[in-house]
């Protein structure tokens, strides 16, 4: 019983061995008992490659096939049914009686076979870690079949492409129909071998491209090889007549590949494994890489316009057609080389020369001998047939006998090619040459001379406008003015005002720096004109205020600006950067006020609410302004406490009663202007443009009506409306309308104003009606907007900055 019992676990541990061992090979190998049905998969034993069924994008046709097993694109590199699919999901890949490796349909039919002759009764099928698939006998463990000896559209590293020049058998790749379809396309490459070995595509039977002579390291006609394709290539001769082409990375975390695809153009991709393909490489990347683009001794550059041309001393053979741009017929020579001159019983005349054409694609059907480099021309020229000759270091002496074919000038790599020429081709170029040296230098020389004349000009009349400019700046205001007639005349203390420090900006600076005085960068509009933003090419900010070439005033505000501030310093002056006076044009540069105008805070519903009382009391009582000019008061002499004036200048709105409408300035004025802004300061209205209901009411107007109202709480922004501040907000109210007063004797001077302000004078007066109705305001602004010194208070000339 004992016996029995060890005898069938025997049998068992026999029967495990068995099924692991099946289990073991089933991994990435198929035998006589183990085959894949659709859709199982083998895996290669490193991991790196899969054999299965596949379908293509947009096909229900399947296919057996080998791809990448770590690359989440999909990569086919191989197919055994190309040209003919199954058409359900039954197929099954496995050995058949005979040793072949089969592809069976659903009705066990043979639709692919690995057809190796006679008979193998015990083969196996594996798929290896550099994506071949072989068949072989297991008793010999000997090689009888292998993907890689037929291959699809695809070569990867150790896989070889060859051609053996006696028996003519190659193997090479084939395209696919297309990205869709896997079966055998027009395209192949391969090894072609023509006295020289170089890589070949086909279209058909007809050649479509070439890599150019291999020379030990590279090909000479692939010109990016020599920096893209560093090591592990590999073109070698097994002495029988059979020549192999292959590659392999050093580094082989990176996955590489050449695909040859369905439009004829060799892909190489490369990948970190896990990643998707990129390209690293093509073979047709212009119209000159397709194979005799230009015909017989046409040149093809990719870079000139046309792109094909003739060889010096050759001409189109059918120049209507190459006009068109049809160049396949190629070129023709012009004169007779010394030998063909001699058969036809011509004159001797000079030997024939050479034209030297720099990095070259050498030309298709290359002769070679082992000639050095001194020697290969002599070799050329003592043979009537050598039409060019090119020497290659890896290469040895080349020559050409026969038409040359596939000629392309490269940017990068190539080799120096020499074209026999008759003598006189060359003495022709010489004298072309000459002439054009000739005419380029004349040219060349005349427009020198035009661009350091037009320099010189250039430069002269800017410094002859800088000149003027120091001038005009120089002069004491009596000379200023006396240039300017029916301008009125100044007084001003000082003789003489020199301006040697103070700098002086071109037109073309200001221009720049404001994106020649684009709307966007206005700032404002006043009296003298518009103010722009600015920045230098330093990076400076600055404030550039442009006379208006329409105002009638200007001019005389320049000067006495210029004259006054220029070297005047004072903490609520804007302090002035430089000048300009070109033609018309006439600017001043100022200092840029980050904080901007009083007037954003107060009328921009979208920035009120940032001015709360508290601030807008401040600005009232002590904050610092910045104005970039004194007003009017900078025309009067320093011991002067009133004046005339010839015209009105300045804001209207802001503008004394007095002043407005005698022309008569005093201290006055400028209490007058400080009532008014104190009025838009705690109203929140712009006095200019506002106007009640229907009724055409002024703010000064409006602020006596809700006065005498005692409608205190109309005329109050919203924004600062808090009971807290009653008492602070109607003393700014009273104090605003005794600046405003009809009669100048009326209004507080600027000292008492200020005492009012902060409590000191603790009982004030009843205030007087204010100056102007709201018809005379309406009228007047009317008909003084239509005279040239009128300007509207775009920008409020207080500046706010903290103290």
């Amino acid at each position: 019983m004992r016996v029995v019992r060890e005898t069938k676990l025997f049998d068992l541990l026999i029967l495990l061995s068995y099924f692991c061992l099946e289990f073991g090979t089933a991994i990435d190998t198929i035998t006589t008992t183990k085959f894949i049905n659709d859709p199982e998969t083998l895996i290669s034993n490193g991991g790196d490659f899969k054999l299965g069924f596949f379908s293509p994008t947009n096909s229900t046709y399947r296919y057996v096939g080998i791809w990448y097993a770590k690359v989440s694109a999909s990569s086919v590199i191989w197919v055994a049914n190309r040209n003919n699919p199954l058409k359900s999901l039954s197929g099954a890949l496995t050995i058949s009686e005979d040793g072949n490796l089969v592809v069976l349909d659903e009705q066990e039919k043979i639709i692919w076979s690995s057809n190796i002759t006679g008979s193998v009764f015990n083969s196996s099928a594996q798929l290896l870690d550099s994506g071949n698939l072989v068949l072989q006998e297991n008793n010999t463990g000997t090689i009888i079949w292998e993907s890689f000896q037929h291959p699809a559209d695809t070569l990867v590293p150790k896989m070889k492409l060859s051609t053996n020049v006696r028996t003519s058998k190659k193997v090479q790749l084939t395209s696919w129909t297309n990205q869709f379809d896997p079966s055998i396309g027009t395209f192949s490459v391969g090894i072609d071998v023509f006295n020289l070995p170089e890589l070949s595509i086909w279209n058909g039977s007809s050649r479509y491209w070439r890599s150019g002579p291999w020379n030990s390291r590279v090909f000479i006609g692939i010109p990016s090889m020599n920096s893209v394709f560093l090591d592990g290539f590999s073109l070698i001769d097994d002495q029988e007549g059979t020549f192999y082409f292959s590659f392999a990375f050093s580094n082989e975390s990176i996955l590489s590949n050449f695909v040859l695809n369905a439009q004829g153009n060799i892909v190489q991709n490369y990948s970190n494994k896990g990643d998707n393909w990129e390209v690293g490489w093509v073979a047709l990347e212009t119209e000159c890489d397709v194979y005799g683009m230009c015909g017989a001794f046409g040149i093809c550059n990719s870079k000139s316009s046309p792109i094909c041309n003739c060889l010096v001393g050759f001409e189109p053979k059918n120049i209507e057609e190459w006009n068109r741009g049809n160049w396949g017929s190629g070129c023709v020579r012009r004169t007779p080389l010394q030998c063909e001159r001699l058969t036809t019983g011509g004159e001797e005349g000079k030997k024939d020369a050479f034209l030297e054409l720099k990095m070259m694609k050498v030309p298709d059907l290359v002769d070679w001998s082992s000639a050095f480099e001194d020697k290969c021309r002599d070799q050329c020229l003592e043979n009537c047939s050598c039409i060019a000759y090119a020497y290659d270091a890896g290469t040895g002496c080349m020559s050409w006998t026969r038409d040359l074919i596939d000629l392309q000038e490269f940017s990068i790599g190539g080799v120096d090619l020499y074209v026999r020429v008759a003598n006189s081709e060359l003495d022709r170029k010489e004298v072309d040459v000459k002439v054009v040296i000739t005419i380029t230098t004349i040219v060349g020389t005349l427009f020198l001379a035009i661009c350091t004349f037009s320099l010189w000009r250039c430069m002269a009349k800017r410094k002859a406008r800088k000149r003027k400019t120091r001038e005009i700046l120089s002069l004491n205001i009596e000379q200023a003015y006396a240039k300017f007639p029916g301008q009125s005349k100044l007084e001003d203390s000082m003789n003489q005002v020199r301006l040697q420090e103070l700098p002086i900006f071109s037109f073309e600076e200001l221009a720049s720096a404001t994106n020649s005085f684009h709307q966007t960068n206005k700032l404002g509009q006043g009296g003298f004109g518009p103010v722009y933003k600015g920045k230098l090419l330093h990076g400076q900010e600055i404030a550039v205020k442009r006379l208006s070439r329409s105002s009638g005033q200007g001019l005389e505000e320049f000067m006495n600006e210029v004259v006054v501030i220029s070297k005047l310093q004072h903490r609520n002056l804007v302090r002035l950067l430089g000048g300009c006076v070109e033609g018309e044009e006439k600017m001043l540069i100022y200092e840029y006020m980050p904080n901007k105008s009083l007037d954003i805070f107060l009328f921009d519903p979208s920035k009120q609410e940032l001015l709360d009382w508290t601030q807008r009391f401040q600005i009232i009582e002590d904050l610092n302004p910045k104005i970039s000019d004194f007003g009017m008061a900078r025309i009067f002499g320093g011991n002067e406490d009133q004046a005339n004036t010839n015209r009105v200048v300045g804001t209207y709105g802001y503008m004394s009663p007095e002043y407005a409408m005698g022309g008569r300035f005093s201290e006055k004025s400028d209490i007058f202007s400080f009532g008014v802004l104190l009025l838009e300061i705690v109203s929140g209205r712009r006095n200019t443009s506002f106007y009640h209901d229907e009724q055409a009411m002024s703010l000064l107007e409006f602020v006596w009506k809700m006065w005498n109202a005692n409608k205190i709480a109309a005329l109050v922004d919203p924004m600062i409306s808090e009971p807290c501040f009653e008492m602070e907000v109607l003393r700014c109210i009273h104090v605003g309308l005794l600046c405003v007063q009809d009669f100048a004797k009326d209004r507080p001077t600027v000292s008492i104003a200020i005492s009012m302000l902060k409590s000191e004078i603790v009982d004030l007066p009843r205030p007087k009606q204010p100056a102007f109705t709201a018809t005379q305001i309406a009228t007047d602004t009317a008909s003084q907007c239509n005279k040239s010194g009128c300007s509207i208070n775009n920008v409020t000339v207080t500046m706010v900055q903290g103290r």
